[in-house]
């Protein structure tokens, strides 16, 4: 007999669990956050460039999109208690591990480290909140653990910075390996399993990758994390230089602006997660609130475009507006996977999500890193101008797969999710090289590579409609038709002056 979470106790407990969520998010964000800390400390003692620290973030990124990717996985089998256990004890290991380097290449290995073990936390925390929560208050419980990104963020500059200074930068990685193993004492004896709430029950049955990747479900939250996840990363790694350079700002001195800024980040997220769940009490369709809030999180992000020329606190609040719009958008992305799969698969769209959105974030600290160190004066600003516009082409895009949010068919037709599959990263792959070429504003191999990209996702779409997983097909049929508008405007004119000349 299937057991109500209200006759149990759950109620009190669960605020206990979401709790323990929080604090693990926060000890994570404090983890990754110091290296760029202490990146005007390390600058002259490592005499790495922009290049080389972006190369460095991208290692992170890809060891972290691996973490993720298996951490889904290994969750989704082996239970919660145990991933999250296993991940947080090797990033704990690892975080440790960078007081014991001092060259570009040990950074490295240990940034490695870091990565994969970290890569458990965000696949074990949405679907712990996916178990002990109901579906209208999961994206308010999605905003308040993830509110330890900002709480980790504030924490980070105001303990690491004046740590570093008084001990030196390697008792700071010390201190933060030694959190996670506090953390592990709390974790093990207070976790539980959440009660299976009446018509909620999760089936024993565990879903393949195949058949989850061959849902427009999935891949709806995948582009829209390849999109918007950069931008935080963005945020994370380069804002201290970013106030170093633009704002003429000391290590010291830049304590107080990133405080303020990540302060008032977790404040303003934690509210629009608030509303979200009141809409969804007072008994709005789930569905608009939750499309709705997106929008209007990603029309938020808008005006970071301004961002440069500002003064000091004018480009703190500004970018702080915009980083609060982040997570409150990203909370409500999380809350859709839920909404969108059954629970057996929670963990494992969630790391598939976060691995293609580090995918992106390993792209864009390289990218970002060439544009400084080649164009140190309007850097920044080209930069601010693709975060202002990454989440509304994110929302355009995860309304056209998933309008309605409806629940993935998690059909058995694997020839036809192999088509629909091509097509989709054919499609999304050629649209985002196409956007890439555009926004350089040249015709080149990455523009010529985006174009046949394009043609054969619609060539494998066209393969796959007519089976199970048509739906994701004609999905990646409107990306392909898109990636080829922006391939006529790229091509139009140098097709133009060939034929006239």
């Amino acid at each position: 007999m299937s057991t109500s979470a209200s006759n149990t106790g759950a109620p009190s407990h669960r605020w206990v669990i979401l709790a323990l969520l929080f604090f693990a998010t926060t000890i994570n964000y404090i983890d990754r956050s110091i290296l760029s800390l202490l990146k005007p400390m390390l600058d002259a003692e490592l005499k790495w460039s922009n290049e080389d620290f972006g190369k460095l973030t991208a290692a992170f990124q890809g060891a972290y999109a691996i973490g993720l990717l298996g951490f889904g996985w290994f969750i989704d089998r082996f239970g919660v208690k145990i991933g999250y256990s296993v991940s947080i004890f090797f990033w704990s290991l690892a975080a440790a591990a960078h007081a014991l380097v001092g060259s570009v290449t040990g950074f490295r290995w240990a940034r490695l480290g870091l990565g994969l073990g970290e890569g458990g936390n965000f696949p074990a925390a949405i679907k712990t909140v996916a178990q002990w929560f109901p579906r209208g208050e999961r994206a308010f419980a999605n905003a308040l653990f993830n509110s330890g990104t900002n709480i980790g963020s504030v924490l980070a500059p105001a303990i690491i910075l004046p740590m570093a200074v008084a001990w030196g930068w390697r008792s700071t990685f010390v201190f933060a390996g030694a959190l996670g193993i506090v953390w592990l004492f709390a974790w093990i004896p207070l976790f539980r399993e959440a009660p299976v709430v009446a018509g909620e029950e999760e089936p024993v049955e565990k879903v393949a990758w195949v058949r989850l990747l061959g849902t427009r479900q999935a891949w709806a939250y995948m582009v829209a994390k390849f999109l918007t996840d950069p931008v935080w990363w963005f945020y994370l790694t380069w804002l201290p230089d970013y106030f170093k350079k633009e704002q003429h700002l000391d290590l010291k001195s830049s304590i107080l602006p990133l405080v303020t800024l990540y302060s008032i980040v977790t404040v303003l997220s934690i509210l629009a997660g608030w509303v979200v769940k009141r809409l969804a009490e007072r008994g709005y369709d789930i569905v608009k609130v939750r499309k709705v809030s997106m929008l209007i999180f990603a029309l938020c992000s808008l005006p970071i475009f301004f961002v440069r020329g500002l003064g000091m606190w004018e480009a703190v609040l500004l970018i702080a507006f915009g980083a609060s719009a982040h997570q409150a958008w990203s909370a409500s992305l999380y809350a859709t996977i839920s909404d969108t799969f059954p629970k057996q698969a929670v963990s494992s769209i969630s790391g598939l999500g976060g691995f293609v959105g580090s995918l992106g974030g390993m792209a864009f600290p390289i990218i970002a890193g060439k544009l400084l160190d080649s164009d140190p004066v309007n850097g920044y600003g080209i930069l601010f101008s693709i975060c202002a516009f990454a989440y509304v082409i994110a929302f355009a895009l995860h309304h056209i797969l998933v309008p309605k949010l409806d629940m993935a068919n998690l059909g058995t037709d694997e020839n036809g999710s192999s088509y629909s599959i091509a097509s989709m990263v054919m499609a999304t792959l050629g649209l985002t090289a196409l956007l890439i070429a555009f926004s350089e504003g040249a015709v080149g191999k990455m523009a010529f590579g985006g174009l046949l990209l394009s043609l054969a996702g619609l060539v494998f779409s066209k393969m796959g409609e007519k089976s199970e997983k048509g739906d994701l097909a004609s999905a990646a049929t409107l990306i392909g038709y898109a990636g080829l508008m922006i391939a006529t405007y790229i091509f139009g004119p140098m097709a133009w002056s060939w034929l006239v000349g």
